[in-house]
């Protein structure tokens, strides 16, 4: 903590500013803090779990120690990733060079999809129907860039075309090591970013496709192939090996008829070009050093990281989005104690106590809406630590020397498994992050609140700890996932987890204006500076945060400790639950990093999120003694409450 800055004037140098100036974010790091520890030390218990099992001989054949083991030790056997070069692309890049026809290039598109090698284009998946959310159904979304976000490619400023540059020079790269001479490269480079381009100004923005009813368009697929004339959906979707569907959800139906354009209107040499570049860059940090070290040097421009990561992270990382059950089983044996899980589950009731209590009093809502906001709460799911239904990955073969094979065996697998979905009940024990994930979701179709192992250990959680400590940390995370089902998206579902209106007009009206005072709150936060936070964009995350600590807050004030005013350490009870909050946040982002996220991350900046919640909250004034004239404070008429 930085005792020489007044908590009022800023909160977040206040509980931070000596831990971030002696804790610099590390050669290998693009952020770093509370989250990021813990990342690393769950990564590091993931490594040393992945050496055990590697190394253990005699596993049973099947057993998740041996799958495991297997796809690690191949992911690190360098020396065998090296001599093989881009062999493993070959064959696909020989398949592109074959097709001699705009017609087997839609069609190669739809076939690639299926393989686990790239998704060029457009997103085709299986996923819940919004509106009937217990059907799966079909859905396209727009696609065909490679940049992080489209402004990337739309912008005139001096970041946006460095990182324009440092693209083209990885795409030569790239090129160059498959066999192209430097100005055959050089020319795919301008034909990829010119496609990718076009692309790009066809999508929706990032903050466009927040909106749940704007991207809910639903076509039969014979008059969706109508509006694209070259696109046959029926035929296309047997391509995908999906048959039989008469019904088809698309985010951005006029996506699809400029893509149906530019298909048709590009050379089918620059087609092949486009569609070899996302096989190669879809390959590149499985190949040998050379492809990694090209991918690297682009991906720095972009984050401003210093070094490389390890081998070993990035290949642990891999396991556990590839396998994340396999070795799930064996973290949680390990990390997550049944003590903890049921600390958990009393957390999480209580905190359902305290939103409860917290909508029965709302001052800005009617009782009829109310009954509805109740109905949804107590519908909801909590989703503790782990699965109660491992994935055995039946059918995917693992090999110990086969690193680039296993890869495209999981992408292939992975689709084959999405695609199975089709035609059955949900399954409501699926769960959308592996164990060992540091972070928690909420799911609007689902209606669930979902906390992996990960996150639950220090800052956030420890069984041990005072409640201040875990209302403060956990408390407001699961406060957060709460109220993410109330916030600008997630309130326009219902109780079931379908896109239907429950609120009445006046009660909806006063939510939208309440929300876009908060909008305004963050517009006013910079980073570097000079770049303003996108209040519009962020706002479901910042309804999290300002509902998910005034809950945790009601929540701890119904327990023992925050009935009381021992202090522990020299602080109050109630300073200890908003110092919990700022800790949670700490930390720092390379400039680079901090100029991306702006662009593309659903988050405010860590010290905003920390600010953010607190000067709108009366008992943080009260327990920091914050006053008029403090560069924090807001009058009580100013003070935004929501939930």
């Amino acid at each position: 903590m930085d005792f020489s800055v007044k908590p009022g004037n800023d909160f977040a140098q206040y509980a931070n500013g000596i831990w971030v100036k002696n804790n610099p974010i590390p050669a290998k790091e693009t952020r770093w803090g509370s989250f990021y520890e813990l990342r690393d030390f769950n990564i590091n218990a993931v490594k040393t779990i992945l050496n055990t099992a590697a190394a253990k001989t005699g596993a049973p054949a099947g057993s998740p120690e041996r799958r495991v083991g297997d796809f690690y030790k191949a992911a690190m056997d360098s020396v065998t990733i090296e001599k093989l070069g881009y062999t493993p692309i070959k064959a696909d890049l020989a398949k592109i060079d074959a097709l001699k026809s705009t017609s087997d290039i839609i069609n190669a598109i739809a076939t690639l999809r299926t393989q686990g090698i790239a998704s060029p284009v457009f997103g085709f998946y299986i996923g819940q129907d919004r509106k009937n959310p217990q059907l799966m159904v079909a859905q396209l979304s727009q696609g065909g860039t490679t940049l992080p976000d489209r402004d990337y490619y739309l912008k005139d400023d001096a970041r946006s075309a460095k990182i324009r540059d440092a693209y083209s020079q990885y795409v030569q790269k790239l090129f160059t090591l498959t066999g192209s001479t430097a100005e055959e490269a050089k020319k795919h480079a301008a034909t990829v970013f010119s496609l990718e381009k076009s692309f790009a100004a066809a999508q929706m923005s990032r903050l466009e496709m927040r909106d749940p009813y704007k991207t809910y368009n639903k076509f039969a697929v014979a008059d969706f192939s109508k509006t694209t004339p070259h696109l046959n959906w029926t035929a296309l979707m047997a391509k995908m090996k999906v048959q039989g569907e008469d019904t088809i959800l698309v985010s951005h139906p006029k996506f699809f008829k400029f893509a149906d354009s530019l298909l048709t209107n590009t050379a089918v040499a620059d087609l092949k070009t486009y569609l070899k570049w996302n096989v190669i860059k879809n390959a590149a940090s499985h190949l040998s050093s050379e492809f990694v070290k090209a991918n690297f040097e682009y991906s720095r421009v972009l984050s401003g990281q210093k070094v490389q990561t390890p081998r070993w992270q990035r290949m642990s990382s891999l396991t556990d989005g590839t396998i994340g059950d396999l070795l799930g089983q064996l973290y949680v044996q390990q990390h997550f104690k049944p003590e903890a899980k049921a600390r958990m589950k009393e957390l999480v009731n209580n905190l359902s106590i305290a939103f409860e209590k917290r909508i029965k009093t709302l001052d800005w809502m009617s009782e009829e809406t109310k009954v509805k906001a109740l109905d949804k709460l107590h519908a909801f799911t909590p989703k503790i630590g782990y699965t109660d239904k491992w994935e055995t990955y039946d059918g995917l073969v693992i090999k110990p020397n086969m690193h680039f094979q296993n890869v495209r065996n999981s992408g292939e697998w992975a689709y084959q498994k999405m695609i199975s979905r089709l035609g059955k009940p949900v399954d409501k024990t699926q769960w959308g992050m592996t164990p060992p994930t540091v972070n928690a979701y909420y799911s609007p179709v689902m209606n669930e609140i979902v906390f992996p192992a990960g996150i639950l250990q220090f800052p956030f959680f420890d069984p041990n700890a005072d409640d201040a400590v875990n209302y403060g940390g956990i408390g407001s995370v699961i406060g957060h996932e709460m109220s993410h089902g109330f916030d600008d998206s997630g309130s326009q579902y219902d109780k079931d987890g379908a896109l239907r209106n429950w609120w009445t007009a006046d009660d909806l009206a006063r939510f939208k204006a309440k929300s876009a005072d908060l909008v305004q709150q963050y517009n006013n936060y910079k980073v570097l500076d000079t770049i303003p936070v996108n209040g519009k964009l962020t706002l479901g995350e910042n309804i999290g945060d300002l509902g998910g600590l005034n809950i945790a807050y009601e929540a701890f004030k119904m327990t023992e400790q925050g009935k009381s005013n021992t202090k522990i350490d020299g602080f109050t009870p109630d300073q200890r639950f908003f110092l919990s909050w700022a800790q949670v946040w700490r930390g720092s982002s390379l400039p680079e990093t901090a100029a991306q996220l702006i662009i593309v991350d659903t988050h405010s900046p860590n010290e905003f999120r920390t600010i953010g919640p607190v000067v709108n909250m009366d008992a943080w004034y009260t327990a920091f003694d914050v006053k008029p004239g403090d560069k924090l404070y807001k009058a009580p008429e100013n003070r935004i409450k929501i939930w």
